[in-house]
């Protein structure tokens, strides 16, 4: 059990279009899926750049969530849910682009029901980079209040499923 702070989330994921805005191209490989399909095929790393590139456009600051305000925000404020938006593999389709309903690629944000706090596409569609490093015993030891994850590690941690994954797996 952690606590996070006050913290802003995307409603929905980075499209093509944002990415396209801000960096001057667009590296998904579904590009045929228009510009409010998101981006993917990008690195940790890319995300950072394109992260840095927005920030120099504005006021506001922008990051990745940590792992922990990525599943509270997925679970709709810490509830014991599966997935976002429901504990229901009948449900999920509702939710979620995933092996059984996608077609094999990806769809345009926002076409699924959102979680109790209106946020879109946190299960299925494609996965989500957050900022942590990836560290199997680091909750078992790490703080209780905002952890950030370990101050290192071999891999970064992604979240959600994608379109290609079987539905237990979009988590």
């Amino acid at each position: 059990e952690v606590c996070v702070g006050s913290f802003y989330i995307g409603k929905y994921e980075v499209t093509q279009g944002q990415w396209r805005k801000v960096m001057g191209k667009n590296p998904a490989h579904f590009k045929d899926c228009g510009d409010n399909c998101p981006v993917e095929s990008v690195s940790w790393a890319d995300v950072q750049s394109f992260i840095a590139e927005l920030n120099g456009m504005g006021e506001r600051k922008y990051r990745l969530p940590t792992e922990a305000e990525w599943e509270y925000a997925a679970r709709d404020g810490g509830k014991a849910e599966k997935w976002a938006g429901t504990s229901s593999e009948e449900k999920l389709a509702d939710h979620a682009w995933y092996d059984a309903n996608s077609g094999d690629r990806t769809h345009p944000v926002g076409q699924k029901k959102p979680n109790a706090r209106g946020l879109f596409d946190l299960s299925g569609n494609v996965w989500e980079w957050t900022q942590d490093w990836y560290g199997e015993t680091y909750y078992q030891s790490g703080p209780r209040d905002d952890p950030r994850g370990p101050d290192d590690g071999t891999a970064r941690v992604l979240r959600g499923g994608c379109w290609y994954d079987y539905g237990g797996d979009c988590r």
